[in-house]
């Protein structure tokens, strides 16, 4: 798309009675041309209006600042399109076009939102079913000088139920000479009812690489020079709105003069810079937390905020983490070449698991420094506690390290000075990794008297190694699961339960009356309404579960009574053993709402007070 042009000469005019204009206003598009990234949109309005099929609702959607109001002026401007020299024979037609390189008869009216036949309603002020019965009173006067009648309705989701509801009929078959324009950035809460006779339109957030080019086409109309780190930053912050970055743009160029360079964009908007994030980053991973801790207080003695200092990390871990899984995102011109270049080096040697780890401790982090009384503490506890997280090893290179070398998790631990940081990147390679230190005060000094619980774990590929501390038993301890034993029916339901698999579970305890249960062999009776094939599925899952072959017989009769009912039979019964008690009875007639809701074995209460005890005396 072609760059945005001042709206009309006197928007140019440099002369002191000229109202200073800001720039999103200033560069607004007055074109389908001039509108950035809506391409599918314009092609789609360009053919339906080539072949007359003109929709008599529009509906715009999109995030704040890419152009859904200018978009609703430009089509009421296009359905309204009358070429002068007609108008001048008086000839109204109006032929409906997105091609504005003559301006129209309504044209100009149209963009500076004072055309009578053109009326803009702003929902968030008018939510009211009165303002929408304003709307279907007006609708059956014909347009007093432009071929149609143009409602564009703002915020259109801010309407209320009653005015939707009112709206329908007459959105739905509204008079030849009416259409309707809607605008939202909440189209879910638009009942669906509306989207259901409106032609919607998603207008697509920009890009970064977009709006810079767009931001450099217009500082050299301003003739304002700036470098391009400085643009990419505010591209960066304007978050895919051409509106927010042009403001940026606007007060970046009061800040700097005519000279825009990304050390005052930094100052301008808070952040830290780039480079400092990428050095606080390897801190963490390195596992040198002092080092980080160090960056972080200059970051704060320099004016960062902690908490965009931490969304600037939590930014870069994604960064990173795109790269890992993309590589080609690693061309992306609206990163810096350094976030570029370093991006793609730390993503060649760190793993998914531990950028997935960070990035989940960061987001949490956010949160707690939100809330922390003190949130400078509160971002210091979040990098060190992900310094010591990232150095523990994933289960899976747990196991893997298990079944390849089993007695390396038993070996001595070499010492290091005390002043030495762990290392998780290293220049000497996967055979030179830096040993922890049992007295370092980095995440990995490892306590004093700490055999076997260190494990070297490589997180990292290529040149870089990783070392990570986690508790673990002795190589000769590792022992082959052993499979469930059986010695009655109340250790098969256990172990359903145990598996999770809880239809058979409930199967078992509700329809099944058990006989007998010894090695290989199970023999029950079934209650009436129970599952003709639950033998053969109890056989396959007795199977699965010890790795044995299992009979089950049906006996056509006998066996004790179900599981479940038995526990509500022992249940009923101790509620009418204590009904009974004398002291129970006493209580009730003394309290006459008093009920009884749980009944407790005492011997079991008495035992388990004596075990406390015990333990405790021990200790």
């Amino acid at each position: 798309m072609a760059d945005s042009t001042p709206n009309t000469p006197s928007e140019t005019d440099n002369s002191e009675n000229t109202a200073y204009q800001v720039l999103a206003r200033k560069y607004r598009p007055s074109t389908f041309d001039e509108l950035l990234g809506q391409d599918a949109m314009v092609q789609t309005l360009t053919n339906a209006f080539k072949a007359n099929r003109i929709a008599q609702a529009y509906m715009l959607t999109g995030v704040r600042g890419v152009g859904k109001t200018t978009t609703a002026r430009l089509i009421a401007r296009a359905l309204n399109y009358v070429p002068k020299e007609l108008a001048a024979k008086g000839d109204k037609t109006s032929k409906p076009t997105t091609d504005f390189s003559e301006i129209g008869e309504h044209c100009q009216a149209i963009m500076e939102s004072r055309h009578v036949d053109v009326i803009e309603m702003d929902a968030a002020s008018k939510t009211g079913i009165d303002d929408v019965r304003e709307i279907i009173e007006s609708v059956r006067y014909k347009p007093v000088s432009a071929p149609y009648k143009v409602y564009i309705i703002d915020e259109i989701h801010m309407l209320s139920k009653q005015a939707f509801n009112a709206l329908l009929k007459t959105l739905e078959e509204p008079p030849e000479h009416v259409k309707f324009v809607f605008a939202t950035t909440e189209i879910r809460k638009v009942p669906v009812t509306i989207l259901s006779r409106c032609q919607r339109f998603d207008l697509r957030r920009f890009d970064a690489e977009l709006l810079v080019s767009h931001l450099t086409s217009i500082c050299g109309k301003e003739n304002v020079e700036a470098e391009e780190e400085a643009l990419k930053l505010i591209a960066r912050a304007g978050e895919g709105s051409a509106r927010d970055a042009l403001s940026l743009l606007d007060q970046a160029i009061a800040y700097g003069g005519s000279s825009i360079k990304s050390a005052d964009v930094q100052n301008m908007l808070g952040l830290v810079d780039r480079a400092r994030v990428i050095d606080l980053f390897e801190s963490v991973m390195k596992g040198d937390i002092a080092s980080a801790l160090n960056e972080l207080k200059e970051q704060y003695d320099h004016g960062g905020d902690p908490q965009t200092m931490l969304s600037d990390f939590a930014n870069f871990v994604h960064w990173v983490t795109r790269i890992k899984v993309v590589p080609a995102s690693a061309d992306n011109n609206a990163y810096t070449e350094q976030e570029r270049v370093r991006g793609k080096e730390f993503a060649d040697q760190l793993s998914l698991a531990v950028l997935a780890k960070s990035w989940q401790m960061a987001l949490k982090g956010l949160n707690e420094v939100a809330t922390s009384p003190n949130a400078m503490m509160a971002v210091e506890m979040v990098f060190i506690r992900m310094a010591y997280a990232s150095e523990l090893p994933s289960p899976t290179e747990l196991v893997k390290k298990l079944q390849n070398n089993p007695s390396s998790l038993s070996s001595a631990v070499p010492q290091q000075s005390g002043s030495a940081a762990s290392s998780r990147l290293t220049q000497d390679g996967p055979s030179g990794q830096t040993s922890p230190s049992g007295q370092g005060n980095g995440p990995s000094g490892s306590p004093a008297g700490g055999d076997n619980i260190v494990h070297m774990a490589p997180h990292m590929t290529g040149n870089v190694a990783v070392q990570s501390q986690q508790q673990m038993a002795p190589a000769g301890d590792v022992t082959e699961p052993q499979k469930p034993q059986f010695s009655s029916f109340q250790d098969i339901v256990d172990h359903a339960k145990k598996m999770r698999d809880i239809r058979m579970k409930t199967a078992l305890e509700e329809t099944v009356r058990p006989i007998n249960v010894s090695d290989g062999k199970i023999e029950i009776a079934l209650e009436p309404g129970a599952s003709k094939g639950l033998a053969g599925e109890l056989s396959r899952k007795m199977e699965q579960w010890t790795g044995k072959r299992w009979m089950v017989s049906i006996a056509p009769t006998g066996g004790d009574a179900p599981l479940r009912q038995q526990l509500d039979d022992a249940r009923n019964t101790l509620f009418k053993q204590a009904r009974e008690h004398p002291v129970v009875q006493s209580v009730f007639e003394t309290f006459s709402t008093a009920e009884i809701t749980d009944v407790r074995d005492f011997e079991a209460i008495i035992a388990d007070i004596e075990i406390n005890d015990e333990e405790h005396s021990d200790n």
